[in-house]
């Protein structure tokens, strides 16, 4: 069965992307922690991270780094945090969040609600960094 990201790749869903490749898609989380949250995830549907071939792997880091680097230069932050949860959805994903404090990153608080209008400035400016 197709996950949620893998209609988003096929253009099924709509999202909003800030990076895509052959290989990678990067989009925004529509439930962040925080402001510039965004996913970074393969186009090959692998469930779990570390299942994923090793030269798809590092790639997606390399990926996953320069995506890092746009939204540092678009959103205030300190550093962009990376965690990789993986129970959420049956996809492999990282999470890149713009953090200042640990506190930023947790995903146990209330996530942010955002307009459509919100979401779409923001992938603009990390698209364009």
């Amino acid at each position: 069965m197709s996950s949620i990201f893998s209609k988003i790749i096929a253009g099924e869903i709509p999202a909003y992307k800030v990076k895509e490749n052959d290989l990678f898609l990067a989009l925004l989380d529509i439930n962040p922690v925080q402001k510039g949250h965004v996913l970074v995830i393969p186009k090959v549907e692998v469930d779990y991270l570390f299942d994923l071939e090793d030269d798809i792997l590092s790639e997606m880091m390399i990926f996953a780094k320069s995506v890092a680097k746009q939204i540092k230069s678009a959103i205030p932050c300190n550093r962009v945090g990376v965690t990789v949860i993986g129970l959420e959805v049956p996809h492999a994903h990282i999470h890149l969040i713009p953090i200042d404090s640990l506190h930023d990153m947790d995903f146990t608080r209330e996530k942010l609600r955002l307009t459509t209008k919100e979401l779409t400035d923001i992938a603009m400016k990390i698209a364009e960094a």
